[in-house]
């Protein structure tokens, strides 16, 4: 994730969305959240127009552990079945 080569090579958009996703993993994602994840979350709706499955998220925030490098599988497939409920709403 540090490699000045890997960044050059990007268009603008890439390395926008690469660099956002950086902001993610390091924010986010760790085991330890950013007091400011919340600014992170808005800026992604913003930016890139997010999907049904990013307001899902965004409207679901304070459900997320305070550390989710600590996950169960359990954790995994209730998300993903919520996540499969939000989109056939959605789908009609």
């Amino acid at each position: 994730m540090k490699d000045a080569r890997f960044d050059a090579a990007l268009n603008p958009i890439e390395l926008s969305a690469w660099l956002f996703l950086k902001s993610v993993i390091g924010n986010f994602l760790g085991n330890h959240r950013s007091p400011e994840y919340e600014k992170t979350v808005d800026e992604l709706m913003e930016s890139f127009r997010m999907s049904v499955k990013m307001h899902f998220l965004r409207s679901h925030l304070d459900y997320f552990s305070k550390n989710c490098g600590d996950f169960s599988e359990e954790q995994g497939e209730r998300f993903h079945k919520d996540i499969r409920v939000m989109e056939e709403r959605y789908h009609g």
